[in-house]
């Protein structure tokens, strides 16, 4: 594979886009003023126990203007900082980007490609019981002309895990998520997080193994941190909850990456939040060298991505599609539920 040739230590998601596109693509953070089904009720209450948008999304930062002025600000801005580039992915990250009625998702999204001919696509962050067919439809309808990435949080395979973070799912709902959405066109990604509380290093592999069981394209990898305002953050400050060690983080990710597909696109390898927001780990403030801890890992162990990947005994590709399994308050959230006000569009 190219990445193999060029001697890297994993598929690295920057030098894959250049190569998919010829030069730099940057992400545009984009919030259009979603919320989630385990924050309004329609599954449960409370949200994510680590989760506060504003440290995860510098769009939650500010005044939330419409998506079409969010978006030309943020093209403006990463021009003026990186004066070469290729081109604009549209990055629809905080909360669940496919909890709204369809035909207001379908204007949405073809508002943001069409804002500048310079967006090459778009990437939106959901949860796997909020990908209706309507909404695979749409997306695999976009992805015919342009980049389209939907980035699922599968976080942990463990229901125990699930069940301590709040997240009102079940690791069945990612399956068939999965299953329905590969083969359509668009890149199907997904988000995990490593120092989940009760979980030994043996379950993180085993979430690594099931990556490449369900083929993924691609995989952002999180360490645990604890954030301001989030229940998680109090545990943390009470010293109910201890987090991974930098050592620990590193030898666990290398380990993880080592079980995935070689072809599976590594989009990132770190969790990050701004310093007036993080509780702790401290070391996630140091993002470049965690960053080149795990390649240096990786080089003195002599392995890379892959290196003990077993195929699974099912190809992904062949895996049958299964009918839609989304819970019907969210269905009728996103298939029957009138147009949402809050929603920030063009005007």
């Amino acid at each position: 594979m190219a990445w193999q040739t060029e001697n890297l230590p994993f598929n690295a998601f920057g030098a894959s886009l250049k190569r998919t596109f010829g030069g730099r693509i940057q992400r545009v953070s984009i919030d259009a003023g979603f919320t989630c089904p385990n924050v309004d009720g329609a599954m449960t209450k409370g949200g994510c126990n680590f989760c506060d948008n504003r440290s995860f999304s510098p769009s939650r930062r500010v005044r939330l203007k419409r998506v079409s002025e969010q978006l030309a600000s943020g093209i403006a801005a990463v021009t003026e900082r990186y004066k070469k580039v290729a081109g604009f992915i549209a990055y629809f990250q905080p909360a669940t980007n496919t909890y709204a009625p369809v035909e207001q998702l379908e204007e949405l999204f073809e508002l943001s490609l069409s804002i500048d001919d310079r967006v090459v696509g778009l990437a939106v962050g959901t949860r796997p019981d909020c990908v209706p067919d309507c909404v695979l439809d749409l997306l695999e309808r976009l992805a015919v002309d342009k980049h389209i990435s939907l980035e699922f949080g599968m976080q942990t395979i463990h229901q125990a895990g699930l069940d301590w973070m709040n997240r009102a799912h079940d690791h069945a709902s990612m399956i068939n998520a999965i299953d329905r959405s590969r083969g359509r066109g668009f890149e199907c990604c997904t988000h995990i997080i490593l120092g989940i509380p009760g979980e030994t290093h043996e379950m993180m592999m085993q979430t690594a193994e099931e990556v490449g069981r369900l083929g993924f394209d691609s995989i952002k990898l999180h360490n645990l941190y604890a954030v301001e305002g989030t229940p998680l953050g109090e545990d943390v400050k009470k010293g109910k909850t201890e987090l991974m060690g930098r050592e620990d983080y590193i030898q666990t990710v290398v380990d993880f990456l080592e079980r995935i597909p070689p072809e599976t696109i590594v989009e990132r390898v770190s969790g990050e939040a701004p310093p007036n927001y993080l509780i702790a780990p401290k070391w996630c403030l140091e993002k470049s060298s965690v960053r080149l801890a795990i390649e240096g890992e990786f080089k003195r162990r002599g392995t890379r991505q892959g290196s003990k990947h077993v195929a699974p005994k099912v190809d992904p590709a062949k895996r049958s599609r299964p009918s839609d399994s989304t819970p019907e308050p969210i269905r009728d959230q996103i298939e029957k539920r009138s147009r949402l006000p809050v929603l920030k569009m063009q005007c």
